[in-house]
Parts: structure tokens; sequence; C-alpha cells
């Protein structure tokens, strides 16, 4: 199984970008998949995804309301749309799959088993 993560870049301030990530084989519906990030210096930390069990999608109270995230189960691909960015949105950006993780640590790196390579997402003037 590869997680393939794709589409950051540079950005202005209040721009937007959206990430992909594609699953390649095996079939991701019923997974549960993530979104994380880690800046400079920084952690990797929870931005946001959605369960296998289905239900609303949750994020990061740092990007509610500007990001958000859909799937596409006919191409196996997990978007993230990121909205009004901001320079501390800068960071490389990773998906994150697994078939069997709990609700409770949906925001837990160490509770995946599969991660797409990581690609930079840049906002600046």
């Amino acid at each position: 199984v590869q997680l393939q993560a794709s589409g950051g870049g540079l950005v202005n301030p209040g721009g937007s970008l959206r990430l992909s990530c594609v699953v390649f084989g095996r079939t991701s519906r019923a997974w549960s998949m993530a979104w994380f990030r880690q800046g400079p210096g920084k952690e990797r930390e929870f931005v946001g995804g959605f369960h296998r069990s289905g239900g609303s999608p949750f994020f990061a109270d740092s990007v509610k309301g500007r990001f958000t995230i859909s799937r596409d189960n006919a191409k196996n691909t997990v978007y993230l749309q990121m909205n009004s960015l901001r320079p501390e949105d800068t960071a490389v950006y990773y998906c994150a799959g697994s078939p069997s993780l709990i609700l409770s640590s949906l925001g837990v790196p160490s509770a995946y088993a599969y991660w797409g390579q990581g690609t930079q997402v840049t906002v600046s003037s």
C-alpha cells in the first residue's frame, strides 16, 4: 500500500490550495484518513480527518472554518481544501490512513499504519 500526496506550493496569505492523497494498492473506502502537518522545528500535528465509521470529519481548532476534507472513493483519493491560508499554516503536509484505528486515536500520528511522503505548503507574500 502506498499513499501519494500532492498539491503543495507557494501561496500568498489569504489564498487557497487543494492537496490530494491517492491510495495505491488497497481500496481506502473503509479506512480512516487524515492529514497532518509538521512545521519547522515543530512536532507533527493533526489537521483534520474522518473515521472509517462515517460521520463528519474532525478538524484542529486552528483550521476549523478554513479547511475542509473530502474523499472520492471512485478515485481512492482524499482531498484537503485549504482556504484563507495564513503564514502559520506553512508546513509539510502528510496524509495518513489506517484500516483499523479507533475514533479516539484519529489525531494520533502513531496510530496510522500508512503515510504519504509529504508535500510542502508555504504561505508567504
